[in-house]
């Protein structure tokens, strides 16, 4: 089977990780759960038949809606090839300012506002997705001169994936999200990442922080003690670590891609925690 991958370029995205995480799938799952959907890079790789995907980013979620509605998906391509012809610095900051008049920004049709969040992410300063407290994208732009903005072919595996599957698409609180997960059930986390020092996690206007690391945590173990299986990546950290101490953690190296200064983009330490032993998972020695 011919699978997907993700369509855009996300912060903690899994795609380099993926042979990791995949040993720590359960064998046997019932409905696959992702509360921070991001690309879906995991989504793609497992391809469950029955899923409940979410993000708070309700502009990505819109992305997802279109891509499963086949006249939505037509006519969002039509306009991402608009947007391929037309673009310039100047075009990408009359496209990025969209958001800045929220009346008209929220009469914006559907696939429209699709296709300029892919634009956005692939013409951007190195592919980063922040907003502000005003939840208004201000990634500079890029320097590309030419945007390749989608792979046809790989659009259209996910077209087809999400509409010959039962594939729930939400877009909510991560809690609201995982509220009918019953035993037997997968639930993957993959949150904004903790940091000891200071972490970027403005992918909303709302940000993720201590407060939130914790809360997670509360809602990781009450689905544990449903019978879920449950797991979860994040940092290497100290406040991670005492919040799943009574759980099996797994430390793994992985590569930083999206980070300001370059050199700060490198190897770093994080984990993948879970609730249930797994034949197929080992201590990766770093």
């Amino acid at each position: 089977m011919i699978k997907g991958k993700p369509f855009v370029k996300w912060a903690g995205g899994k795609r380099q990780i993926i042979d990791k995480l995949k040993k720590y799938i359960p064998d046997e799952f019932d409905t696959y759960y992702e509360p921070f959907v991001g690309g879906g890079a995991l989504l793609f790789e497992l391809s469950p038949k029955k899923a409940v995907i979410n993000d708070s980013n309700k502009e990505l979620m819109n992305v997802y809606e279109c891509i499963k509605d086949e006249k939505k998906f037509e006519a969002m391509c039509r306009e991402l090839n608009h947007h391929e012809t037309e673009h310039s610095e100047e075009y990408y900051y009359k496209i990025r300012n969209l958001d800045r008049d929220k009346k008209k920004f929220n009469k914006l049709i559907d696939y429209k506002r699709a296709a300029r969040t892919i634009y956005l992410n692939k013409a951007c300063f190195n592919g980063l997705y922040r907003v502000n407290s005003k939840n208004e994208f201000n990634v500079p732009f890029g320097k590309k001169n030419k945007v390749n903005t989608y792979e046809g072919q790989n659009l259209g595996i996910i077209c087809g994936y999400l509409n010959y599957n039962d594939v729930k698409l939400l877009s909510v609180d991560f809690e609201e999200a995982v509220k009918d997960a019953k035993k037997g059930d997968f639930i993957y986390f993959d949150p904004p990442y903790d940091s000891d020092t200071s972490i970027f996690n403005s992918y909303t206007e709302n940000g993720f922080g201590k407060e939130e690391q914790k809360r997670l945590a509360k809602v990781f173990k009450e689905l544990s003690d449903r019978g879920c299986y449950v797991m979860l990546s994040n940092h290497n950290t100290t406040l991670v670590n005492e919040l799943y101490k009574n759980f099996n953690i797994h430390v793994i190296e992985a590569k930083r891609n999206i980070n300001s200064n370059g050199k700060k983009r490198g190897k770093v330490e994080e984990v993948i925690i879970t609730n249930f032993e797994n034949k197929r998972g080992f201590e990766e020695e770093i």
